[in-house]
């Protein structure tokens, strides 16, 4: 890795896109990983179509888990929610490995994919406040005696 490339990932670091608080998100998610003490609070707003229309991230930890959640976040901005779904850890390798020409070693894989756990648990959230609307919205049935 070039100089050039760890100036640029610091610069994420101590800078990262879409970091802050969103007040007014449809969804949240807040998870952690253990083993490093990488922590996330992850918030996405969605539009009439369920696609992200804002996303928003907070949290503390290592290089790797910061500037990861810096590019998911930038990269998931106009996803439907059920491309969001479909998004692996490969999608998050890719983008490091494309974007800062960072190789993530087994053991910082978890750093690495912190943020999309996150993005997943905000699609389990979004699927059950949906069932919830579906099930509240179904016409009760009137039984005879």
């Amino acid at each position: 890795m070039s100089s050039m490339y760890r100036d640029i990932i610091v610069q994420i670091y101590r800078n990262p896109f879409n970091y802050g608080e969103m007040p007014d998100a449809d969804l949240h998610a807040h998870d952690a990983n253990t083993s490093c003490g990488d922590v996330i609070d992850l918030f996405i707003k969605l539009d009439e179509e369920n696609k992200v229309k804002d996303v928003k991230f907070t949290g503390h930890g290592c290089v790797i888990s910061k500037v990861s959640a810096s590019l998911v976040t930038e990269n998931i901005k106009g996803k439907k929610i059920d491309e969001l779904e479909s998004l692996d850890r490969d999608f998050v390798l890719d983008l490091l490995k494309e974007m800062l020409d960072l190789e993530v070693s087994p053991a910082r894989i978890k750093c690495a994919t912190l943020s999309l756990k996150a993005v997943k648990l905000c699609v389990l959230e979004w699927k059950k406040k949906r069932e919830e609307s579906l099930s509240n919205a179904e016409p009760e049935t009137e039984t005879e005696d």
